[in-house]
């Protein structure tokens, strides 16, 4: 196997910015194996440059703009397709395709640079990044590069929403790309500014395990609750979105260990519960706050579907689904949860309050429907 640590040769570093959905996620770095795969390599630092110009069909040869049209979890994630954008397409800088240089470097680790094809010496634009080791690709596929610096946010790419044929509902977009100048401090290059919360866990769960290693229930719990109070204290000092990332971290720890085994403390599986009744309620009011209401709505669901949720959490999770319902224009739903939340928890102020308001404005537009029905027939 060849020596993907040694680093024999200077080897090039190239960048790209990449959004989701419109909004920026960060740089991720990679280190290109060019002493490895020469002409490889240099084919995807060109095409991160755009030095190249146009190519054959008339579109620059650049990434720059360009999407992850594939996302796999657990497997990769898969762009370069700068001419027709959903794996059809692409075009390499020595031509629409080129050879497989050679299968030196295996698919055994995270975060690899591997070259996308359709079959033997179809080598174009397209690429993927690993997120676990792939053996079964050995041999089939070149390996080139791998990432050396923002492994969090190819993390994002992989965790995003896909629709049909893994295509990512939300545009996984490299908004920007280039060439990493020799001369300039990696840690400063891909500096991201910390947040407030002091949070030194790994954004994904994957990536805070050491190799080899298995979760322990009880190592979950401490780092859940510990983002929890994160999140919350962000929410305090009006930190809102900082708040909810906190608890939907904390929640992707939790799904690192579904049920609980023998040899746990006898509370461990109430305890998890309770974690995940409260962040999905948390969830749903700092989402609510953010007016995403079908995310909302979403996490209120989640918390009222967890066995063991008591009559008040309840009733505070159904009122947090009102109040999404409520904005998703569905009266009807809100009016409901309303209901069934002050059966729950007669005294509470906030609950009977919307329940008014939404019986007043329920009201309201029956009123205005019957007089616009008594003009259309008057």
């Amino acid at each position: 196997m060849a020596d993907t640590d040694g680093k024999a040769a200077k080897r090039t570093r190239v960048w790209f910015d990449i959004s989701i959905g419109g909004a920026p996620v960060g740089k991720v770095v990679f280190e290109l194996y060019n002493d490895v795969v020469p002409k490889t390599a240099e084919n995807f630092r060109c095409l991160c440059t755009g030095e190249k110009g146009k190519g054959a069909a008339g579109v620059p040869l650049h990434y720059k703009k360009s999407k992850f049209h594939r996302v796999i979890k657990s497997f990769m994630i898969q762009g370069g397709d700068f001419t027709a954008g959903n794996g059809t397409g692409g075009e390499s800088i020595y031509g629409e395709k080129f050879e497989d240089e050679n299968f030196d470097i295996k698919h055994e680790k995270p975060f690899l640079l591997s070259m996308a094809n359709a079959g033997v010496g179809t080598n174009g634009s397209q690429f993927f990044i690993t997120t676990t080791p792939t053996p079964h690709l050995d041999g089939k596929h070149v390996v080139f590069g791998e990432v050396i610096a923002g492994k969090r946010v190819v993390r994002q790419v992989e965790n995003t929403a896909v629709a049909a044929g893994d295509k990512p509902e939300s545009d996984c977009e490299i908004t920007d790309c280039g060439e990493v100048p020799a001369d300039v401090d990696l840690d400063e290059f891909t500096k991201k500014t910390p947040d407030t919360t002091g949070d030194a866990y790994e954004d994904f769960p994957d990536d805070q395990l050491a190799q080899g290693e298995e979760w322990k229930g009880t190592e979950i719990v401490k780092i859940a609750t510990e983002l929890k109070d994160m999140g919350n204290k962000a929410f305090k000092e009006g930190h809102v979105q900082l708040g909810l990332d906190k608890y939907q971290k904390a929640l992707r720890y939790l799904r690192e260990y579904p049920v609980t085994n023998d040899d746990d403390p006898k509370d461990l599986g109430a305890q998890l519960s309770q974690l995940k009744i409260s962040l999905h309620t948390n969830s749903s009011m700092l989402q609510y706050k953010l007016k995403s209401y079908k995310e909302s709505l979403t996490s209120a669901d989640n918390a009222l579907a967890i066995q063991g949720i008591s009559d008040t959490q309840k009733a505070k999770a159904l009122y947090r689904k009102a109040l999404a319902a409520k904005e998703s224009k569905n009266e009807d739903d809100a009016l409901k949860c309303l209901e069934e939340a002050g059966k729950l928890a007669p005294n509470d102020a906030a609950i009977k309050n919307e329940l008014a308001a939404v019986k007043k404005a329920a009201v309201a537009r029956r009123e205005k429907e019957k007089k616009a029905y008594s003009k259309a027939f008057a």
